[in-house]
């Protein structure tokens, strides 16, 4: 009525899951260019912090922030491969799988609970039926 005409196309599940997988896929990429750009300025500024201007001289290790950005480095990489290399194989039909197969575990599961159930209630019917016959054949 007071607002423009809107279109209310609703997305199919799959076109939503896809559009979220794409979404977080896209939030990844960004964290990790993020994190390279933090590395680069960070990198610079140790570089520059120890040598021009003298902080860190008083330290043990002389050549300090060399390995500071090492480990950075080790960590950046690590991101990198989390991003990239174990989406490839732990992604989408990886957990897709993995959900099936648990699914399969707990139907199974289930089903064997139920025969279990179903066996000890025919034990206890079956008690039952001699215990009411033996009552039976006491009384006269």
């Amino acid at each position: 009525m007071f607002s423009k005409d809107k279109k209310s196309e609703r997305l199919a599940p799959e076109q939503r899951e896809q559009f979220e997988y794409a979404h977080a896929r896209i939030k990844q990429k960004k964290r990790l260019m993020q994190h390279f750009i933090i590395f680069l300025v960070g990198s610079v500024l140790l570089i520059i912090i120890n040598p021009v201007l003298g902080i860190g001289e008083d330290f043990f290790i002389t050549n300090w922030f060399v390995w500071v950005i090492l480990i950075w480095v080790f960590l950046f990489l690590i991101h990198f491969f989390n991003v990239f290399i174990m989406n490839t194989f732990m992604g989408k039909e990886w957990e897709a799988n993995q959900l099936e197969k648990l699914k399969k575990l707990q139907e199974e599961r289930i089903s064997e609970l139920k025969k279990q159930a179903i066996q000890e209630i025919t034990e206890a019917e079956v008690k039952a039926a001699k215990d009411a016959d033996r009552k039976k054949d006491i009384q006269p």
